[in-house]
């Protein structure tokens, strides 16, 4: 059956709603409606003195700094392969754990900044759907291997996650009091990912929900499907990618050992490996002649890959038929599989 936004995740509709919805709402605030804004306005002050209690919704959904949009809607882009490897209700379900409880924590971490330090806080925090994009980046850190692109400066390295840290510290520091929601959001983000308190059954989206959500926006945030090719299954269009660029890896790893073996021969004078064109004596007395014909040669045995890896990259989401593949075009490099699968 269906869940919210699709069963598997892989067209990450749930992803793409929240990066055009958001941000077309703060481009509209800001350009057309900005007598509208102060509605949205994130007031922990308006809530617990007044008790506008709708501000923690609207205050918590629509950024009112455009860089802060910018930077959350390029993070929630990146942070699609959670959707894409949990299925998108486990994703929204997560979103929306940490939602909540990082406004509990916003009043924690408020309140103890008045007792201790005096400094008010509670009318200066940033608006928008922050608290979650941060708390992403728990399971980022956790389950995401660090796989390195770069070396430079000695120690120092690029890795495939290094852009995603950069943009996070760029969001942390586009305000004055964004690390409370910073700080708030990684808390939630560990809370759920922990299954600390059993939040993660709490704080879910009910099946009910998922159903409603499934037949009436999948349609409108999902890809359309192409026309040309037959169903044949969830996920079909996405594994004939894959397998169409595991074909471009092998013919890459091809000519590359073609080019080092014409590199051996220039070394060697331009001398010609007969070897390979005529197998050695030992090896022709070992042929089986059938009826006064030579047998085919027996195929050599595929490569043999490790379990362990192949379950490493199985944790990450990929398919065992991925895995198996990338390992062996790869030669059992696990980086070097692992970068091409997500960067693919």
């Amino acid at each position: 059956s269906k869940v919210f936004y699709g069963s598997s995740g892989y067209k990450a509709p749930l992803s793409k709603s929240l990066l055009l919805v958001p941000s077309a709402l703060s481009l509209l605030l800001a350009l057309l409606l900005p007598h509208c804004q102060k509605l949205f306005v994130y007031d922990l002050h308006a809530v617990k003195n007044d008790f506008q209690i709708w501000r923690l919704i609207c205050g918590r959904i629509i950024c009112l700094d455009l860089k802060d949009t910018f930077c959350s809607s390029l993070l929630i882009y990146n942070f699609r392969i959670f959707e894409r490897r949990y299925g998108s209700r486990k994703f929204a379900s997560f979103l929306l754990g940490s939602w909540v409880l990082s406004a509990l924590f916003d009043f924690l971490l408020v309140e103890a900044m008045q007792y201790f330090f005096g400094i008010t806080a509670a009318s200066n925090l940033p608006s928008g759907f922050l608290a979650p994009v941060f708390a992403l980046f728990v399971p980022f850190y956790c389950s995401i291997p660090r796989v390195q692109v770069a070396q430079i400066l000695g120690p120092l390295s690029i890795t495939n996650k290094t852009l995603i840290y950069i943009l996070g510290l760029q969001l942390f520091t586009s305000g004055s009091y964004i690390w409370i929601v910073a700080i708030s959001g990684l808390m939630s983000g560990l809370c759920y990912n922990s299954k600390m308190f059993q939040v993660h059954q709490v704080l879910c989206i009910p099946s009910w929900m998922a159903t409603f959500f499934s037949w009436t926006l999948e349609p409108i945030f999902s890809s359309s499907e192409p026309t040309s090719e037959a169903r044949i299954g969830m996920g079909a269009t996405l594994d004939i990618q894959r397998q169409q660029r595991m074909e471009l890896l092998d013919r890459q790893l091809m000519f590359s050992q073609f080019a080092q073996g014409r590199r051996q021969r220039q070394q060697q004078g331009g001398m010609i490996n007969w070897n390979r064109l005529f197998p050695p004596l030992r090896q022709r007395q070992n042929v089986n002649y059938q009826g006064g014909r030579q047998s085919e040669p027996a195929a050599p045995p595929p490569l043999e890959v490790s379990e362990e890896q192949v379950a490493r990259l199985m944790e990450m989401g990929f398919s065992r038929g991925d895995a198996l593949e990338a390992l062996r075009a790869s030669n059992n490099d696990l980086n070097v599989a692992t970068n091409f699968l997500l960067q693919h």
